[in-house]
């Protein structure tokens, strides 16, 4: 049971992956741009009554939102994650297991989050013991 769940889970973090890829990528936002002018100049849009051409305008920026906010967090995550690899790396005493963890797998991230959470435990500890 346990060896499907990690098939299942690696399948679908490499979809996650691949989608976040896709979602925010310039060109994909072009393309979307594309289908949303080629929707609204295709139907009759200053025929309809108000409330059709504000529900449209709503749902073209809201599907837009989409791939602006993809492209934003894709590339604050790079950002942020370079930064913690920088920093982890001029530190002699840490760890580098911890750099580029962006790319591990969940069961991975699972193993480093129990052996933190140890440290963390023992470190507890010797403060009482101080």
């Amino acid at each position: 049971m346990k060896k499907i769940y990690r098939h299942a889970e690696t399948g679908f973090e490499k979809l996650t992956t691949a989608a976040t890829l896709v979602l925010g990528n310039s060109i994909t936002f072009l393309l979307a741009m594309g289908m949303v002018l080629y929707w609204v100049l295709n139907k009759d849009f200053y025929a309809q009554d108000i409330r059709d051409i504000i529900r449209d305008i709503i749902h073209g920026v809201t599907f837009l939102s989409l791939f602006i906010i993809q492209k934003s967090f894709s590339r604050f995550s790079a950002l942020l994650s370079l930064k913690v690899n920088e920093l982890v790396s001029s530190h002699e005493p840490a760890s580098n297991a911890v750099l580029n963890v962006e790319s591990k797998t969940e069961h991975e991230l699972n193993i480093l989050s129990r052996e933190y959470a140890e440290l963390e435990g023992q470190a507890e500890e010797a403060a009482k013991n101080l």
